[in-house]
């Protein structure tokens, strides 16, 4: 009888499984995808080609959305003068606790052989968090005219953060980015421009990465550090915490201040010029898996799919190699002529046919189709295809399969976000309690731990409170106002509820 139990479970490929240990699972799935690796320096990490081609069709494709909003790339230094980041008080004590500094230059050898740091620097330097500081001191030069404005910037690079507890793709040490930075004549037109920009994230989240979203504000202790507002993406991972995918924050007129950012108005008068800065990181491709994969590895939805289809040779005894090969060549140029989101379909044929289980292995990073060709599909002319979330192979023929397959791609990509959404949706609950709130977020109750609709009467001490005792926080304030009602926790007037929850 045990045997038969055993027999009858059911197999995956990845152990432990999400309900069997969430956190171990994620790793699984990036060991198994082979998406990065943690480096020799402690809290970093090594991109593999895998996971490294998911952030570049990212970049690519979110870069096009950036241009077309009229902003142009630029590049700054790595270093930061460390008179820099202290011109604006709220921003270095925001970053002081994990900033790395550079203090020295040159190396020499001791007289046992040893390499130590040799010649002090005038000035210490702060190995790039974010470069408002560096951006700002330039926009001080670029910025003179009302015709210098808006001053509409962009940059494409990595920053270091000295986290002291690291886990891949979601919090490391170093980390690629994308950080946009804008000037402005007037304080409307800034706010416009953060939400302009939060609004580019909602839709690439959506539309490209198929990860819905929350959109909202910050709470003021959960605000960029220096900024007067920070708005703000939510996602909904498989475990029920949130992920902060994308910030944009409206700086006010604080870096003007500190940078001196002026310029002269069309009446002749100086004036500040209003902030912004926003940006997304490789933290996107944590949020990817942790919103689509299962347990047999990556889910990718087809738009950031490296590859969208693998061919897959089946050699078996007996078979005519030269001519299965010939076959996978012949069908990839043909699906390479098709198109899909704008740009000829990503199709590769898988040659390393002499390794075992190539099948799992484009299964477990998240290929969306896989084609197998041997003797049996060479001489019917057919193709036996199988689409990543669906566990059944059909039998089709090329020419059907060059008509149908940029639909079954679409709906892989709408397959994944419309289960995203049901997920978040399933797990979003409407809270009018303090007892319920608690009860929900409690550890114990496996049932909870999703999302909390509730209100709150903007008291910091219940905020702080709620964190303290349950590790939760206001993930954001929604721009879409619900009903006024009472704050569970004082029992004070609140003007809307806010979305509470657990969060990496």
């Amino acid at each position: 009888m045990i045997l038969l139990l055993i027999q009858a479970m059911p197999k995956h490929a990845i152990s432990p499984t999400r309900q069997e240990n969430y956190p171990e699972w994620y790793q699984q799935v990036i060991k198994a995808a082979d998406l990065a690796e943690v480096s020799p320096v402690r809290g970093c990490m090594i991109i593999k080609p895998w996971g490294y081609g998911i952030w570049q069709l990212i970049q690519k494709t979110l870069d096009q959305h950036i241009k077309e909003t009229g902003h142009e790339n630029i590049y700054c230094p790595l270093f930061i003068p460390l008179s820099f980041l202290e011109k604006e008080a709220d921003h270095v004590d925001g970053f002081a606790k994990e900033c790395a500094v550079v203090t020295h230059s040159k190396l020499i050898q001791d007289d046992e052989g040893k390499l130590i740091p040799a010649s002090p620097l005038e000035e210490p330097l702060i190995v790039r968090p974010t470069s408002e500081a560096i951006i700002g001191d330039a926009m001080s030069r670029w910025v003179q005219s009302w015709r210098d404005l808006p001053c509409m910037l962009n940059q494409w690079a990595n920053v270091v953060r000295w986290e002291m507890r690291t886990r891949l793709f979601l919090r490391t040490a170093e980390f690629l980015w994308q950080e946009g930075h804008t000037a402005h004549a007037t304080e409307q037109e800034a706010i416009e421009e953060a939400e302009k920009m939060l609004q580019v994230y909602v839709d690439f989240a959506q539309n490209t990465l198929a990860m819905p979203v929350l959109v909202g504000e910050k709470s003021e202790s959960e605000r960029f550090p220096g900024a007067k507002a920070t708005y703000c993406i939510e996602a909904m991972m498989q475990d029920k915490k949130a992920l902060q995918a994308g910030t944009s924050h409206f700086l006010g007129q604080s870096f003007s201040e500190a940078f001196n950012i002026e310029f002269t108005n069309d009446q002749g008068q100086l004036q500040k010029a209003w902030t912004t800065s926003w940006g997304v990181s490789t933290r996107l491709i944590g949020g990817l898996i942790m919103t689509h994969a299962d347990d047999d590895g990556l889910l990718l939805p087809p738009k950031v799919a490296p590859k969208q289809i693998v061919i897959i040779p089946v050699l078996r005894k007996g078979a005519d190699e030269k001519a299965i090969m010939d076959r996978c060549f012949e069908v990839q140029n043909t699906l390479k002529k098709i198109h899909y989101d704008d740009a000829p379909i990503r199709v590769v044929v898988d040659t390393k046919t002499h390794l075992k289980g190539r099948n799992w292995h484009w299964i477990k990073n998240g290929t969306p189709m896989r084609i197998e060709i041997g003797q049996q599909e060479l001489e019917g002319q057919s193709l036996r295809v199988a689409m990543r979330h669906q566990g059944e192979k059909f039998s089709t023929t090329l020419e059907t399969l060059t008509l149908e397959a940029p639909t079954r791609l679409d709906q892989l990509q709408q397959h994944c976000f419309d289960s995203a959404l049901a997920f978040q949706k399933e797990n979003t609950q409407t809270i009018d309690s303090k007892e319920d709130f608690y009860h929900y977020f409690d550890d114990n109750n496996t049932n909870g731990n999703g999302f909390a609709l509730a209100h709150w009467d903007g008291s910091k001490d219940v905020e702080n409170q709620i964190k303290k005792d349950l590790k939760v926080t206001i993930r954001c304030i929604p721009f879409e106002k619900s009903e006024a009602g009472t704050c569970p926790f004082t029992g004070n007037p609140s003007p809307q509820r806010v979305i509470w929850a657990k969060s990496y």
